[in-house]
C-alpha cells in the first residue's frame, strides 16, 4: 500500500491511497485561531439549536406530490412513484424524516446536499443521501456536470442525470456557499470564547496569582510550588480550601470575574451573531436576552420565521425536486411538489382553528375537509361548500325575519 504524508498544523498524518478518510480538509482557522468545522461548530449550543431547529422543521412537514385531474382541479397523486420516495422512505434504510433532516443540515452547514438517484424502467424509486464533504464537483466539456466522491470503501463517478443536486444560498451550479466557510469568523470567536470560559471555570474562577518569595528558589522547591501546591490547593474541586503559605511566601489574587472581563456579554453577543447567519430569531434557541416574551411580538417574529427563512428554503427544494426528478410527461400532466405546511399549525390549537374558521366561512374548505386535516370521520352532508351571509344589503333584508329578530331580542331580554 502506498502511503504518502502530509503536513497539517506543525503535524504529520498518515494518509492512505485505499481509505479516503483525511483527505477532504477538517476545517478552516478562523481569526480567533480555532479550527471551524462541521464537528467543532456543531459542538456550540447556538449553531446545534439553530440547524437543528431548520432541518427539524424542515423534515416534520410531509412533502407531497400533486397532479392536475381531468377537471384541472390539482389531486395528491397518492400513486405516483415519487410520492412514496418522498412522503414516506427515499431509501431502505431512512424514513423521510431522517432523510429529509440530513438534506437540510447539510444545506444549511455546507451549502449543498447530494443524493444519488435510484431508478428502475425509468421511473425514481430511492434516494441515497451523501455526505457533502466527501464530493468533488466539475464541469465536463460535454457540459454536462460529473460528481465524484469515495464513500465506505467504494468510489463513485456520476454525472448530474443520477444526481440530486440541492444547492444552498448563492449557489451556481457547481454548488451553493458554505455556511461554514463564510461564518468561520464568527463560529472561531465563538468557539474561542467558550474555551476560554471552560478554562476559567476548570481553574474555579481563580485562573491566575502571584507566589511571590523572598528569595531565589532552589530547584526542589520550585517543583514544591509549581506542581504540589498547585495540585493541592487550586481548581475548581479545592474551592475554598485554605491556602498553607509558609518561609514568607505571599499570595497575590490576579482574577477578575467573567462579568468584569465581559466574557458572559462576549458569549451573548456569539449566539446572536450565529443566529443573523442562519437567519433565525434568537429566542427560538432559547437566548431571551433583550427580546421581550410576552404580546404579539414573540407572535410576529415566529410569521417572521415562517415566511422569511423557512419559505425560501422550501421553495429551493422544491423546486429542485421538481427539475431534477420529474419526466417530460410529468410536467405536461401538471405534476408538482410542495411541503404542505399546514404540518405547522398542528401545535397550535388557536391558530388551527381560526385558520378552519376563516376557510369554511367563505366556502373556500367543506366541514369534511377540516375533519379529515383533524383525522375525524367524515359527516353527512359535510361535503357541501358553506358561506356566511350577514354582509348583505339592507334592501334584502327579509321584513318578516326582521320583526321575527326583534321579538326574539325583546323576550330574551324580559
Amino acid at each position: 500500500m502506498k502511503i504518502i504524508r502530509k503536513m497539517a498544523d506543525a503535524a504529520v498524518r498518515m494518509l492512505s491511497l485505499r481509505d479516503p478518510k483525511g483527505w477532504h480538509q477538517d476545517g478552516e482557522r478562523g481569526d480567533a485561531g480555532e479550527i471551524v468545522s462541521a464537528e467543532s461548530v456543531l459542538s456550540l449550543s447556538a449553531v446545534w439549536a439553530c440547524v437543528n431547529l431548520l432541518s427539524g422543521t424542515i423534515a416534520s412537514l410531509p412533502v407531497v406530490v400533486y397532479r392536475l385531474n381531468a377537471a384541472g382541479e390539482r389531486e395528491i397523486a397518492k400513486k405516483h412513484p415519487l410520492y412514496r420516495v418522498l412522503h414516506d422512505s427515499p431509501n431502505y434504510d431512512q424514513t423521510a424524516v431522517d432523510f429529509w433532516e440530513f438534506i437540510s443540515a447539510s444545506i444549511e452547514l455546507r451549502g449543498n446536499a447530494y443524493a444519488r438517484i435510484e431508478r428502475s424502467v425509468g421511473k425514481v424509486v430511492g434516494l441515497h443521501p451523501i455526505i457533502p464533504e466527501l464530493v468533488s464537483v466539475r464541469r465536463l466539456t460535454n457540459g454536462s456536470i460529473e460528481y465524484r466522491w469515495t464513500q465506505e470503501g467504494k468510489s463513485y463517478r456520476e454525472t448530474d442525470q443520477s444526481i440530486l443536486h440541492i444547492r444552498g444560498f448563492g449557489g451556481n451550479p457547481l454548488g451553493g456557499l458554505s455556511t461554514l466557510h463564510f461564518g468561520r469568523h464568527a463560529f472561531s470567536l465563538a468557539r474561542a470564547v467558550d474555551r476560554s470560559a471552560a478554562s476559567t471555570f476548570k481553574n474555579g474562577l481563580r485562573p491566575s496569582g502571584v507566589l511571590t518569595f523572598e528569595k531565589w528558589l532552589t530547584d526542589e522547591q520550585r517543583d514544591i510550588a509549581e506542581k504540589k501546591l498547585t495540585e493541592k490547593y487550586f481548581g475548581a474541586m479545592n474551592s475554598g480550601r485554605p491556602l498553607i503559605l509558609e518561609g514568607g511566601t505571599k499570595w497575590e489574587q490576579l482574577t477578575i470575574s467573567p462579568e468584569d472581563a465581559q466574557m458572559l456579554e462576549s458569549r451573548g453577543f456569539s449566539v446572536e451573531e450565529i443566529c443573523r447567519f442562519f437567519g433565525v430569531p434568537p429566542f427560538m434557541v432559547g437566548h431571551t436576552e433583550k427580546t421581550t416574551s410576552w404580546g404579539t411580538g414573540i407572535e410576529q417574529q415566529t410569521l417572521g420565521f415562517q415566511k422569511f427563512t423557512l419559505r425560501r428554503r422550501l421553495k429551493r427544494i422544491e423546486q429542485a425536486l421538481e427539475k431534477q426528478l420529474l419526466t417530460p410527461a410529468d410536467r405536461a400532466n401538471g405534476v408538482s411538489i410542495e411541503f404542505n405546511l399546514d404540518g405547522l399549525l398542528r401545535g397550535d390549537s388557536v391558530g388551527r382553528a381560526r385558520f378552519y374558521q376563516q376557510m369554511t366561512s367563505i366556502g373556500a374548505m367543506t366541514i369534511n375537509e377540516v375533519r379529515a386535516l383533524e383525522n375525524l370521520p367524515p359527516l353527512e352532508g359535510g361535503d357541501v361548500p358553506r358561506m356566511q351571509m350577514q354582509n348583505v344589503p339592507i334592501t334584502e333584508i327579509d321584513e318578516e325575519a326582521v320583526r321575527r329578530l326583534i321579538a326574539e331580542g325583546k323576550g330574551a331580554s324580559a
